[in-house]
């Protein structure tokens, strides 16, 4: 038996439309697990579905928002009713704001809140019961190096992926005895849509982030496919309330000294 096999599981990725949330349920999905997602409109979530099919995927995308309770409540019915019971749960979708918090409205950081950490209470919520039932269950955190670390512009951001790690290490030690594992996946310095804009040739931040990386180099979200199939396989069972950081080494590294 292979324990990292995601076969006859049901996966639900939020925000999987693209990006790091698309990577992660390609690797699923390679790995025998059934894909659900939604995303905030139907526009986003067409566009998923496309990729998905090229990609030979047979997903199953809904509209969703995961700052409505109402919304994601009724989501999981219908996904248990059309697909079947959640097995597995990737809280991926997420912003981020770069604004300095001087300047930063208290509009703007609670929306990042809602969104990166509410986001992920009120889908764990929903899911739960479901699991519970089974008593078997894997919930994933996408957290961020933001979780341990500070950085100019994302107080917003950090707050929020602060705050996912303690979560996650509450849905561990509420949870654990109905044999669900709550865990985080902490990515690094990825190389996405969002990220873009700090990739540019020239870039100051781009030499910053290379230099600082022991790796010498941005991660790719298909860096995140393992590590998220571990997480969601048989494989991590006793593995509970751990952040997992996919950073090429940078929160393990001081960084080079200035010549």
């Amino acid at each position: 038996m292979n324990p990292f096999e995601l076969k006859g599981k049901i996966a639900l990725i939020t925000g999987a439309s693209y990006g790091i949330g698309y990577a992660i349920a390609t690797g699923y999905a390679k790995a025998g697990a059934t894909i659900v997602f939604n995303d905030i409109n139907q526009e986003l979530v067409d566009k998923g579905l496309a990729a998905y099919t090229a990609d030979g995927i047979k997903a199953h995308g809904y509209v969703a928002d995961v700052t409505n309770e109402d919304q994601i409540n009724a989501l999981v019915a219908k996904i248990e009713k059309e697909v079947g019971v959640i097995d597995i749960l990737v809280n991926n979708a997420g912003i981020i704001k770069r604004i300095p918090m001087h300047e930063m409205s208290a509009k703007d950081f609670r929306q990042v809140i809602d969104i990166d950490l509410n986001g992920p209470f009120i889908v764990a919520k929903a899911v739960l019961p479901g699991m519970m039932k089974k008593r078997a269950g894997k919930i994933i955190n996408i957290c961020s190096m933001m979780s341990e670390l500070g950085r100019e512009t994302v107080s917003a951001y950090a707050a929020a992926k602060g705050g996912l790690k303690m979560l996650t290490r509450n849905i561990a030690s509420e949870y654990g005895e109905f044999n669900i594992q709550c865990n985080g996946l902490g990515p690094g310095y990825i190389a996405t849509p969002q990220t873009a804009p700090l990739r540019e040739e020239g870039h100051p931040f781009n030499s910053f982030i290379i230099a600082k990386t022991p790796a010498a180099r941005w991660g790719t979200p298909e860096d995140l496919m393992g590590p998220a199939i571990f997480l969601a396989s048989n494989a991590s069972d006793f593995v509970n309330g751990h952040v997992l950081y996919v950073d090429g080494g940078i929160l393990a590294y001081i960084g080079k000294q200035p010549k």
